[in-house]
């Protein structure tokens, strides 16, 4: 009995451990499937950021396209896709993720994909790159601790973050592609999850 114990509890420590590992580099979130609310079906980008967590959601394409937001900046029209709605967090704000450094200043989020927020940077991609970078309007942020609670909580599933899903045109199945991806399965299919 005494050693059952004893291996339930580093079973505990081992999975918060890994948790905690896990929080310390970039992660795609993927909502449980009986999370409510804004967060309902939504696939995530999530990266530390100084003991924090910033993220953008990545299934939430709106029916705004850049053109519309600014349409005295011509090049903005050459931009295919929508915009992106990426949280909740500063909506009024347009966030560029792009597979290359697009210059100073930007962030690297993982790999070889930055994000900048900064109107010189984001311009300077949509003249001269329109279509390599998908566009966010808002973020998601978490304080210390919050991120750590909601996967404790069995909010979200985590999975390595993978670039070129980032860019993937059809988001409308993503949620379910990552579901499938890490063998769970959506509720209305079969034994809902514990």
């Amino acid at each position: 009995m005494m050693k059952q114990i004893l291996v339930a509890i580093l079973l505990v420590v081992a999975a918060s451990t890994a948790v905690a590992q896990d929080l310390g580099k970039p992660l795609f979130l993927v909502a449980a499937p009986d999370l409510n609310g804004p967060y309902n079906h939504t696939a995530l980008l999530v990266v530390p950021m100084g003991g924090q967590h910033i993220g953008f959601i990545l299934n939430r394409a709106t029916d705004v396209k850049l053109a519309t937001l600014f349409p005295d900046h011509a090049p903005a029209a050459k931009v295919a896709n929508p915009v992106y709605f990426g949280g909740p967090e500063k909506t009024d704000a347009i966030f560029a993720v792009v597979p290359r450094n697009p210059g100073e200043p930007s962030v690297r989020l993982f790999g070889e994909l930055f994000m900048t927020v900064h109107a010189d940077a984001v311009d300077r991609v949509i003249e001269q790159t329109p279509n390599d970078a998908r566009y966010f309007a808002g973020f998601v942020a978490w304080g210390p601790g919050e991120l750590a609670a909601e996967l404790k909580a069995g909010w979200w599933y985590t999975a390595e973050p993978d670039a070129a899903l980032i860019f993937s045109n059809d988001t409308g199945t993503m949620w379910e592609a990552l579901i499938k991806r890490l063998g769970k399965r959506p509720l209305g299919e079969g034994m809902r999850e514990a």
